[in-house]
């Protein structure tokens, strides 16, 4: 399953959910304001680096770009996907949950 994250998870508790309900194999995708999740040294961040390697971790570049972030201040263990890996991960994945 393909998991899809919007909202900033310091402002709901969408993040935290989705991560509940992440199975081994799920994937996880941060986009629009779900990229802060991605920040290192940061709650959100040590619990992706701490499900790593269980669940993969995504985050939309354009969107980590347009918060003003870097590669560099993401944790460790997510990949960057631009708008073509976006589809790909959708193609890859036969169910997808967006998370609101």
């Amino acid at each position: 399953m393909l998991h899809t994250i919007n909202k900033s998870p310091f402002e709901t508790s969408t993040f935290a959910s989705c991560l509940g309900h992440a199975a081994a194999g799920d994937a996880v995708l941060l986009i629009e304001d779900g990229v802060y999740a991605a920040i290192a040294d940061t709650e959100p961040g040590k619990q992706i680096k701490a499900k790593n390697g269980t669940v993969s971790f995504y985050v939309l570049g354009p969107d980590v770009a347009a918060r003003g972030l870097t590669n560099g201040s993401l944790a460790e263990g997510i990949q960057v996907v631009d708008y073509a890996g976006f589809v790909d991960l959708v193609a890859e994945h036969e169910v997808a949950q967006a998370w609101l």
